[in-house]
């Protein structure tokens, strides 16, 4: 009987653990990587927040610098972002292994811009952008994993990758 309790126990476990979602509901991941831009090679740091059932909300910010000649003159800009952004994360509609996250989703992103040469000494901006992004993550251990993004509208603008750790 003992024997019979343990299995049934096993299962169920197991089978709860295969349908939970990437981020379980009140858990936080931190990920963090770099990106690729037309003006400088952006870093990122970002925290998500497991919402509700396949559903995430986030904060990332973000770090970009670059200097270049373009003749005789000599440009230079850094953008420092900052945004917030929900996913949704399609594992268990998929029926994906909970090795792999696959999700898509919106940001909001406010960026301020610095950028001078020459003939502008200083010259400072600040943007709001609307963006959306595609991702996946592959986890090789249950708190660790890669992460790789395509998306627009925020400061690392393109593709991104890194790491993510579930805390």
């Amino acid at each position: 009987m003992k024997k019979c309790v343990f299995v049934t126990m096993f299962c169920l476990v197991a089978v709860g653990a295969f349908a939970q979602s990437p981020l379980e509901v009140g858990g936080f991941q931190l990920n963090a990587g770099v990106g690729t831009s037309n003006w400088g090679t952006p870093v990122y740091v970002g925290l998500d927040y497991g919402a509700c059932k396949d559903i995430t909300v986030g904060g990332e910010l973000s770090y970009r610098s670059d200097s270049n000649y373009y003749g005789a003159t000599k440009y230079r800009s850094s953008v420092v972002g900052i945004g917030v952004n929900g996913n949704y994360h399609f594992n268990r509609i998929l029926q994906m292994s909970k090795k792999w996250n696959l999700y898509a989703g919106l940001g909001l992103n406010y960026f301020a811009w610095s950028y001078e040469n020459s003939n502008y000494k200083s010259n400072d901006d600040s943007s709001i952008g609307l963006g959306a992004q595609l991702g996946a993550r592959y986890f090789f251990m249950n708190k660790f994993g890669v992460n790789f993004e395509l998306g627009g509208g925020n400061a690392t603008n393109g593709a991104k990758f890194g790491i993510t750790y579930k805390l």
